[in-house]
């Protein structure tokens, strides 16, 4: 018998994040009461109506769902792009619901990779695991672009070197970033999209964190596109009700790009997509239109963060995010830290070099812990003084 080959395709990638973080901490007890804050799960509450309107469309579970969205949702979607962004979009063509942002953002790359030359796929560096798992399931070279201190936590892929870029296919931003909260500006975006335009490449743009913000509402890749003039079909954006809505069960989000590249994203999910179930469809459609829930979502956001804040106020490396609802926090060695940090206080977080690759010898999250401020505030505030007193003991004793 002839063995399987083993193609080791996806050996290039880190270990799974959440299986390497048990086999670091789950074989060592926790120094106090367990406060967990490692996963990104909101814990605030979403609309109170919608259990009871799922409900009501129940029957609608014998029935095959609408495989790019419902009418009512699609737009719903189209509705709150042009609230939110002032750009208008064509929900028959341009739209499409998505089981959660993941399944885009991988099925984008196989849908829209063009044939040829072996392609290069820029990802930022940390990064989601699925924009890697996309790169090289289209036979991409995967390249992990370091987001640092020094490129404002964002990739600068302006630095790349030519060959590269006149191979590059596809670039993966996520703004607000995961984990570090750093937003693309207006500029950062004016420059990634002449880029784009002059080595001809796609942009993805990951934003399921677009409406956990301090300030002002970050810019998004749509929005960006209409404003410079960009060919529609240059970006395709993706957003989830996951943050926004404190729905991450409920797996629903959608993409959005020009209508030749909507085309062959609806193609591949006609052969071989998992539509959203009609009753989730139906909810989706009013949990997009409702704007009050969002707003008292982030108002807590931005409370727990002016906490976080005050808690770490005299820690010379605090970084108070613009966005998003993690704090990435600079602690030397990230995986230590942690290890250490669970044993003393029974706090747990996540090394920041989980989320990271090492590229040209450098891993750039190991440096970092990542800190979810998703759960109640007594809670986050118990977790936070804890780690902020053994951060001061632990640079004491450096």
């Amino acid at each position: 018998m002839t063995p399987v080959q083993d193609t080791g395709r996806f050996k290039t990638l880190p270990e799974a994040t959440w299986p390497r973080l048990r086999g670091l901490l789950d074989a060592h007890a926790p120094g106090g009461d367990p406060v967990n804050m490692t996963i990104g799960e909101p814990k605030h509450p979403f609309p109170d109506w919608l259990p009871e309107m799922l409900n009501s469309h129940a029957r609608e579970y014998g029935k095959y769902p609408d495989n790019n969205g419902l009418p009512e949702l699609r737009e719903a979607i189209s509705a709150w792009i042009a609230r939110r962004y002032g750009v208008t979009t064509d929900p028959d063509t341009q739209v499409m619901a998505l089981n959660g942002t993941r399944e885009g953002l991988f099925n984008a790359a196989l849908a829209l990779s063009p044939d040829g030359e072996r392609p290069a796929v820029l990802l930022p560096n940390p990064f989601y695991p699925v924009y890697g798992v996309a790169a090289l399931s289209v036979g991409a070279e995967p390249f992990f672009v370091p987001a640092t201190e020094e490129t404002g936590h964002l990739p600068d892929y302006a630095s790349m070197p030519a060959d590269v870029l006149n191979r590059t296919t596809v670039a993966y931003i996520c703004s607000p970033a995961n984990p570090q909260g750093a937003v693309a500006s207006d500029a950062y975006w004016r420059e990634l999209l002449e880029l784009a335009e002059r080595y001809d490449f796609r942009i993805f743009a990951d934003e399921c964190y677009s409406e956990i913000y301090r300030h002002s509402p970050p810019p998004g890749g749509i929005e960006m596109a209409a404003k410079y003039g960009a060919d529609p079909e240059r970006v395709t954006i993706f957003h989830s009700l996951s943050k926004r809505s404190n729905l991450p069960g409920l797996r629903s989000g959608f993409v959005a790009a020009g209508p030749k590249s909507m085309s062959e994203i609806k193609r591949l999910r006609a052969l071989a997509g998992a539509p959203l179930p009609n009753p989730v469809q139906r909810v989706s459609a009013a949990v997009w239109a409702d704007e009050g829930h969002v707003v008292a979502n982030r108002q807590q956001y931005s409370d727990k963060f002016e906490r976080a804040d005050h808690i770490f106020a005299e820690i010379e490396t605090y970084r108070s995010p613009e966005a998003g609802f993690f704090l990435w926090l600079k602690v030397g060695d990230g995986e230590r830290f942690a290890l250490d940090l669970w044993r003393v206080t029974g706090v747990r977080t996540l090394p920041g070099a989980y989320l990271s690759r090492d590229y040209g010898g450098i891993n750039p999250g190991a440096e970092y812990i990542r800190v979810a401020l998703v759960a109640p505030m007594d809670e986050m505030v118990r977790g936070l003084t804890r780690l902020r007193d053994f951060l001061v003991e632990d640079e004491g004793r450096g």
